[in-house]
């Protein structure tokens, strides 16, 4: 399904963040050191150099002014806005594997060492980043990648968000974490919104503890002009061990989740009708996700599981409003590993490893726009 431009007839970088400060220390703390593309034509060697001499600054003791971010869009309105300039509902994964990275970045790494993973991680996704802007609504890194490389791989990983913020690329940080009180405070406050310390767009979050571990972050993200994707119909297939299972009233425990995460919604939908709390529910399982739509007409869903997973494109028919907005889907493998996929080892390999990025990213957007 195709969606409607609003900004021009060329895809190209976006602007819809709130401008950054002019100048002086809270610039500098805020946005850090870093040139605009901060990777590019460094070697793994350099970057692994440039994260044991950096500390990656938190922003959240020196926020934005209040003021700035009460003027700022909210998280569902931004990522409409970012649906309609680039034409395209794609949310590029970003999962790095070490024994899955193109050669002329594995070639650099050194084994056993997570200091050079993590610099070949940054690389890596960076690269990714600079293909995909003006052409995908977000990207989604898989921060269980990063962290488990330790204090490097986190810098990556920090690193790798501030490049998407400043490449003007919504980010979806996919952590699936959940607490209750001020742990899930603290866990939000980490999180979400320009002004936090690692400063996502989004936070995947899952509900298994109850409404109260979700509402500090539905407060956060409205506080923040942030927002949440809320596990509800996952696409693995053990999912449906608890997220099937009948409560009092003859419903299941996802329509039980999905009710909740609407009346959440609530008070705080925006102009495209949409609210800060979003949904995530696989496109292995469309025929939920058209009940799912009419359960949650104020949700954005964010839909796992294309490509690699076997997710249909044909189910996300079911997703999308009138407009052609209310979900992004997630593919991750089958865009950043297409370099060793059949059809594009032999036309790009590892070489043109970037070019193949390129190229999945148009064979998704094909299929998409076929629906």
């Amino acid at each position: 399904m195709r969606c409607r431009r609003v900004y021009g007839s060329g895809r190209q970088d976006l602007n819809l963040r709130p401008p950054p400060p002019q100048g002086g220390a809270l610039a500098r703390l805020r946005y850090g050191p870093m040139p605009e593309r901060v990777t590019g034509a460094l070697s793994i060697d350099q970057i692994v150099s440039r994260q044991k001499m950096s500390r990656y600054k938190s922003s959240f003791q020196h926020p934005l002014p209040e003021s700035a971010l009460n003027d700022a869009p909210s998280f569902a309105t931004r990522l409409s806005q970012h649906i309609q300039a680039t034409g395209s509902t794609i949310c590029v994964g970003l999962d790095p594997r070490p024994n899955r990275l193109p050669q002329p970045i594995a070639d650099s790494v050194k084994a056993g060492q997570p200091d050079s993973i993590a610099a070949a991680y940054e690389k890596f996704c960076i690269e990714i980043i600079d293909v995909a802007v003006g052409r995908v609504a977000c990207v989604k890194p898989q921060a269980a990648f990063f962290e488990q490389l330790g204090p490097q791989g986190m810098i990556a990983l920090g690193n790798i968000i501030s490049h998407a913020r400043k490449r003007d690329l919504l980010v979806i940080l996919d952590g699936k974490r959940n607490d209750i009180g001020s742990t899930a405070s603290a866990y939000a406050a980490a999180y979400l919104g320009s002004s936090s310390a690692w400063g996502a767009d989004s936070l995947t979050v899952s509900p298994y503890l109850g409404r109260d571990s979700l509402d500090p972050f539905v407060d956060a993200s409205i506080e923040s002009n942030a927002g949440i994707f809320v596990l509800v119909k996952t696409s693995n297939p053990g999912g449906g061990y608890l997220q099937d299972q009948q409560v009092q009233g003859g419903e299941t425990v996802y329509q039980r989740v999905a009710d909740l995460i609407e009346e959440l919604n609530g008070p705080h939908v925006d102009s495209f009708g949409y609210g800060p709390v979003g949904a995530v529910v696989g496109a292995t399982y469309p025929e939920h996700i058209a009940e799912l739509r009419a359960r949650m007409p104020s949700s954005y869903l964010l839909i796992p599981g294309f490509g690699a997973q076997g997710g249909d494109a044909r189910a996300l028919s079911y997703a999308s409003d009138s407009k052609g907005l209310g979900y992004v889907v997630n593919s991750s493998r089958h865009i950043i590993f297409a370099h060793a996929r059949d059809g594009y080892r032999d036309k790009y390999g590892d070489a043109r490893w970037t070019e193949a990025v390129s190229a999945a990213i148009d064979e998704m957007q094909a299929a998409l726009d076929a629906v």
